[in-house]
C-alpha cells in the first residue's frame, strides 16, 4: 500500500531537487569551481534531500494533516471560546518551538540567545493564532488585520536598532516551514469543514499570513529590550574531506543532533494530539478507531525520518555549498552575475521546499481546481526568483532593506483591496511557506558568503534574505489573482464575476 505512494513520492522529490542540483554542478564545473570536499558533501546532502522529501511529504499526508484537520474541527464542534483560544495558544507556540528552521535562524544570530529568541517568536506566533482564530470564528477581514499588523509593525521600524530589522523579518519566514505549515493549514481546514457559509473556504486560509506577523512584532520589541551593541552571526564552516569515510563522518556526527532534535519537536505535538483525541473520544463516547490510528503512527515514523533525513542534508550538505558559491561568484570580476544567477536560483528552490507541495494540494482541494497547483508554484517561482535578485542587488550596493520591505508590503496590501480575497489569503500564506529549511539552509548563506566576499555588512546586507523571498510571492500570487478577474472581463462573451469574492476562473499554466 504505502510502497507505490513512497514511489510517487520519489519522483516528486527529484523532480523538486535535480533542477537545483543541476545548476549548483554547472556552476562548480565551469565559473565557480568547489572544492572536491564540499562538492561531495553537496552530493550527498541532495541525497538526503530526496529521500528526506520522499518520506516527509507521505508522512504529511498521512499523520500531520488529518491530526491538524481533527483539532480545529473537533474544537471548533465544541463552541467553547475559554477552550479554543488558550488550546490554540499552546497549539502555535508548541509547534513554532519545534520548527527547525527557526532553529538554524537563532544559531545564525549571537546578537539574542538562542532560547530567549526562540521562546519570543513562539509567543508571538501563538498569540497571531489565537487572533487568527477570532478571525475565522467571528469572520473579521483578513485584509483590515493585515493593514493594522503590518501598519503598526512598520512604526515600530523607526524605533528598533536597524541591524535587527532584517533578523526580524527572517524570523517571520522561518517559523512556517515544513512541521508548521501542513499542522496550521489542516487545522484551518478543519474549522472550514464543520461550516456551510459561502467564505468557509476563503477563511481557511489566513492562518499562516498571521502567524508570520507575531514572530516580526516580537523580535521587533525584543531588539528595544535587549539594546545589543554588536549584531553577531556564525560563520558557516567549511568541511575538509580527504577520503569517503571522512564523508560519511561528517554527516553521522550531525545525524545524533538531529535525531533528538526532530524527537523533541515531535513529541509535544503528538502527546497534545493524543491527549485530545481519548478526551474527545471520552467525551462523543465514540470507539477506538484502528485503522485511524496505525495511519498517523506510520505517518509520524515517516516525518520523522524524513525531517531528520532532509535537515541533515540540507544543513550539513547544502550550507557549506550555498555559502562558497557565493563568495565565489561575488569574487568574480564581473560579479555583477550573481543578480541573474541567484533570480535562477531562487525559481529552481521553491520546487525543493517540503512545505510548498502542502500548500498546492490543499489550495486545489479547497478551490476544486479553480486555482492549479501549477499555476501556483509558477507564481511562487518567479516571486522567489525576484527577490533573490533584489537580495543579491543588496548584497552588492549595501541598500537597506527598508527601502525594499516598505514598498513592497504596500503593493501587497493595496493589491488586496482588487483581487477575490481568496488570492489575498493565500498570497499572504503563501509568504511563510517559500521561506521554508531550503531558504535557511542554503539562500541564507548564499546571501552571507556573498557579502563577506564584498566586504559588506553581513547583518544588514545578507540578513533579510528570507524576508525577502518571503514578501514578493504576496505581490505575485495576488497579480495571479487579479488576472482571474480580469480575464472574464475582457472577454465579450464570458459574464463578469458576480461580486469581488468570485473565483470561479479556473488558472492553469
Amino acid at each position: 500500500m504505502y510502497r507505490e505512494r513512497l514511489r510517487e513520492k520519489l519522483v516528486e522529490a527529484l523532480k523538486a531537487v535535480l533542477p537545483i542540483g543541476g545548476i549548483v554542478l554547472l556552476l562548480s564545473f565551469t565559473i565557480a569551481p568547489m572544492p572536491a570536499s564540499i562538492l561531495l558533501a553537496y552530493l550527498f546532502g541532495a541525497a538526503l534531500l530526496i529521500l528526506g522529501m520522499m518520506f516527509f511529504t507521505l508522512g504529511a499526508e498521512l499523520a500531520m494533516q488529518p491530526m491538524g484537520s481533527e483539532l480545529g474541527s473537533g474544537l471548533t464542534k465544541s463552541r467553547k471560546l475559554w477552550l479554543l483560544l488558550p488550546v490554540g495558544f499552546l497549539l502555535g507556540f508548541l509547534i513554532t518551538v519545534s520548527e527547525p528552521d527557526l532553529q538554524v535562524l537563532a544559531d545564525q544570530v549571537l546578537s539574542i540567545p538562542s532560547r530567549v529568541l526562540i521562546l519570543c517568536v513562539a509567543g508571538g506566533v501563538g498569540l497571531f493564532l489565537v487572533l487568527a482564530l477570532l478571525r475565522m470564528l467571528f469572520g473579521i477581514s483578513l485584509r483590515v488585520l493585515l493593514l493594522i499588523c503590518y501598519g503598526v509593525t512598520f512604526v515600530l521600524l523607526f524605533f528598533v536598532p536597524k541591524d535587527f530589522l532584517a533578523v526580524a523579518f527572517d524570523a517571520g519566514g522561518v517559523t512556517t516551514g515544513p512541521m508548521t505549515v501542513p499542522f496550521i493549514m489542516a487545522f484551518g481546514i478543519g474549522i472550514y469543514s464543520i461550516r456551510s457559509d459561502r467564505h468557509a473556504a476563503e477563511d481557511s486560509f489566513g492562518l499562516i499570513a498571521l502567524c508570520s506577523i507575531g514572530p516580526i512584532l516580537t523580535v521587533l520589541i525584543l531588539s528595544l529590550i535587549y539594546r545589543p551593541e554588536d549584531a553577531l552571526y556564525t560563520v558557516t564552516a567549511i568541511p575538509v574531506i580527504d577520503d569517503s569515510i571522512t564523508l560519511v563522518t561528517l554527516f553521522t556526527k550531525a545525524l545524533p543532533a538531529y535525531l533528538k532534535e526532530i524527537a523533541v519537536s515531535l513529541l509535544p505535538i503528538v502527546a497534545f494530539y493524543l491527549i485530545f483525541r481519548l478526551l474527545y473520544l471520552r467525551i462523543h463516547r465514540l470507539g477506538f478507531n484502528r485503522r485511524s490510528a496505525r495511519r498517523v503512527a506510520v505517518g509520524l515514523v515517516y516525518t520523522y525520518v524524513g525531517l531528520v533525513l532532509f535537515l541533515t542534508g540540507s544543513s550539513v550538505g547544502f550550507m557549506p555549498a550555498g555559502s562558497y558559491l557565493g563568495q565565489t561568484l561575488a569574487a568574480l570580476p564581473y560579479r555583477w552575475i550573481i543578480v541573474p544567477l541567484g533570480m535562477v536560483i531562487g525559481y529552481l528552490i521553491v520546487a525543493a521546499e517540503p512545505a510548498v507541495y502542502v500548500l498546492m494540494k490543499q489550495v486545489e482541494e479547497l478551490t476544486s481546481g479553480a486555482i492549479s497547483g501549477t499555476a501556483l508554484r509558477v507564481s511562487l517561482s518567479v516571486g522567489v526568483s525576484v527577490s533573490l535578485g533584489l537580495a543579491m542587488l543588496r548584497v552588492l550596493c549595501g541598500v537597506p532593506i527598508i527601502w525594499f520591505l516598505l514598498p513592497g508590503y504596500g503593493i501587497a496590501l493595496l493589491l488586496s483591496f482588487f483581487v477575490p480575497k481568496l488570492f489575498t489569503a493565500i498570497a499572504f500564506d503563501s509568504g511563510g511557506v517559500v521561506s521554508g529549511p531550503m531558504t535557511a539552509s542554503f539562500l541564507l548563506p548564499f546571501a552571507v558568503g556573498a557579502c563577506v566576499s564584498v566586504g559588506g555588512n553581513v547583518v544588514t546586507d545578507a540578513f533579510g534574505v528570507v524576508a525577502m523571498v518571503a514578501m514578493t510571492p504576496l505581490i505575485t500570487i495576488q497579480i495571479l489573482g487579479l488576472v482571474s478577474v480580469l480575464k472574464p472581463r475582457r472577454s465579450a462573451k464570458a459574464p463578469a464575476p458576480e461580486a469581488p469574492d468570485a473565483y470561479y476562473t479556473i488558472i492553469e499554466l
